[in-house]
């Protein structure tokens, strides 16, 4: 089974971005637990202060449908409950890419191992 987890990143290294502040997000397919770079979704930041304009929010998650999960280094309650209602998991790890991709491997192997 593959599936996309969509990566909040500036350098492409280090989880280091902001949900709400992010530039782009960085798209792996994993797949057998290896990942690899799918695509760049170029976005513009929408967070202003603990603030967000809903319709901003809403088309950057628009563009982040078909990805199972998001990575960030942050994210405010409102944006991870409208993520995980519009069935995108939300994960804040602060590691590198691909330690943080390693870990959510291992992660969803065990819940399909357990379904």
């Amino acid at each position: 089974m593959s599936y996309n987890i969509a990566v909040a990143s500036s350098d492409g290294k280090v989880v280091n971005q902001h949900f709400g502040r992010a530039t782009k997000f960085l798209v792996f397919e994993i797949q057998d637990g290896k990942s690899q770079l799918n695509k760049i979704i170029e976005t513009s930041p929408f967070c202003n202060h603990g603030g967000h304009d809903q319709n901003d929010l809403l088309s950057a998650i628009e563009a982040l449908k078909g990805s199972r999960a998001v990575v960030v280094s942050q994210i405010g309650s409102g944006a991870e409950n409208t993520l995980k209602n519009n069935g995108i998991d939300v994960f804040c790890i602060h590691d590198f890419i691909e330690v943080a991709l390693e870990r959510l491997s291992k992660y969803y192997t065990k819940i399909e191992q357990e379904s």
